[in-house]
């Protein structure tokens, strides 16, 4: 039977020195011997019939140590945690000590040690306020402003007509920077709608005015906050071709307009606006309650160190997040860090105080499930994994997956998570 040592190297990483005893190598020793001459070509002999001194001689000794001490070293270090139980983060660091044949296997394993909560904040104690999730005059006439540009009819501009407020243009657009066209700087059939305010400041009066088939050179001084830090304050010049001017036909918010949209009158579309706002209003709100709260219990509870793998993983966690969002909008993340002139590194490093903050929560919930004993229900567990199933349609490979063992607990560790931010909710929103 194995034995093992632990040394505490900090406060979160621990080490593992396990010695296997000879007798038990050399067990595995002819049982790898086995696997080898099932797999290796030896002349005279059928696949895993060869013995131990054959094998040896084809492949070498130290081969078969090699493929032996695979098994060896996970039964035996995973029999060491069971023993120790030991809750830890990561994939350990192995390093072998003493790998001869005819002596005892001798390895060690660093492993980061998952942090323990030292003092959790009295949830019952802390408050977060709720916000109202009516929505206001403002917020209502700009959905109606919404709608109606939504219905707005883009009509080719007549002839001789030059480009005025409220038109848009279309643009073959080149920016350059000392003569050199800067990268992403050049497009074609550009859309410009003379009326928003976020394109460069001056760009639109620059334009205004002009005819289809005209070209205007000018420069301009990007911002100093500009979020390409290498063109904030600087002087780019531009050159624009107009191409088309379309003039904008945004209908009247009137009883017509609401007919049009299936509603009897203004009156019913302001009602329904009302309802929808009211409950984007109430999802927005909750996501934030959620967010305080957890925040607020992180900021009160004290933590043991977290170990940077923990933050690592979660900061890789984010970015893979970030990369499935601005994918959902047809870019990729190369386009998205020029847009906001950062790269990967400072994205990360960007990431490591909420990524922080999100291990802390994680632990707080887990903490919480095993204080108060909550766990996932089983017919809440069904009733999810039956919806994600039936979006899969026929597909049965992957309702074949939905329904696996494993899938079953990633489900179940939602739906308990769930469960455990609307105990804390309850208590703290008030």
């Amino acid at each position: 039977m194995a034995t093992h040592v632990i040394q505490q190297v900090s406060d979160n990483l621990i080490k593992i020195t396990v010695t296997v005893p000879k007798d038990k190598v050399a067990d595995a020793l002819q049982e790898a011997a086995k696997t080898i001459s099932q797999v290796v070509n030896i002349p005279g002999f059928r696949p895993g019939a060869a013995s131990y001194d054959v094998v040896k001689q084809r492949v070498g000794e130290m081969k078969i140590l090699e493929e032996a001490s695979e098994e060896l070293i996970r039964a035996s270090f995973l029999a060491a945690m069971i023993e120790e139980d030991l809750d830890v983060v990561g994939a350990p660091h192995f390093t072998m000590d003493v790998m001869v044949p005819g002596e005892d296997l001798v390895y060690s394993a660093e492993v980061a040690l998952m942090p323990k909560i030292q003092k959790l904040a009295d949830y019952t104690k802390l408050t977060v306020a709720p916000e109202s999730t009516d929505p206001t005059a403002e917020v209502i006439a700009e959905a109606k402003k919404d709608l109606a540009r939504m219905q707005t009819k883009e009509v080719r501009a007549l002839a001789g007509h030059t480009l005025a407020t409220g038109d848009k243009a279309v643009v073959n657009l080149t920016m350059k920077k000392g003569g050199v066209v800067l990268e992403g700087g050049e497009s074609q059939n550009h859309g410009i709608y003379t009326h928003e305010t976020y394109y460069i400041e001056g760009f639109v009066d620059q334009i205004l005015g002009l005819a289809e088939g005209a070209e205007k050179i000018f420069t301009l001084k990007f911002p100093k906050d500009h979020y390409q830090k290498h063109l904030a304050n600087t002087d780019v010049d531009f050159v624009v071709r107009l191409n088309e001017i379309f003039t904008l036909e945004t209908p009247a918010i009137d009883d017509e307009f609401a007919k049009r949209l299936g509603l009897e009158n203004t009156e019913a579309l302001e009602t329904k606006l009302k309802e929808n706002l009211a409950m984007e209003g109430a999802l927005t709100e909750k996501r934030r309650q959620e967010k305080a709260c957890l925040d607020l219990l992180a900021q009160k509870s004290e933590f043991d160190n977290i170990p940077n793998i923990l933050v690592n993983q979660e900061i890789d966690r984010m970015l893979q997040e970030l990369e499935h969002s601005i994918g959902e909008n047809g870019m990729e993340l190369k386009d998205y860090l020029r847009s906001v002139g950062k790269s990967v590194a400072e994205i990360k490093l960007d990431f490591t105080p909420t990524a922080l903050t999100r291990v802390k929560v994680a632990l707080i919930i887990r903490d919480v499930a095993k204080k108060e004993d909550i766990t996932a229900d089983a017919a809440t567990v069904d009733a999810e994994l039956d919806k994600i199933a039936e979006r899969m349609g026929e597909n049965n490979e992957y309702r074949e997956r939905i329904y696996s063992p494993e899938y079953r607990e990633f489900v179940e560790s939602q739906v308990r998570n769930r469960a455990v931010v609307d105990h804390i909710m309850k208590a703290m929103v008030r």
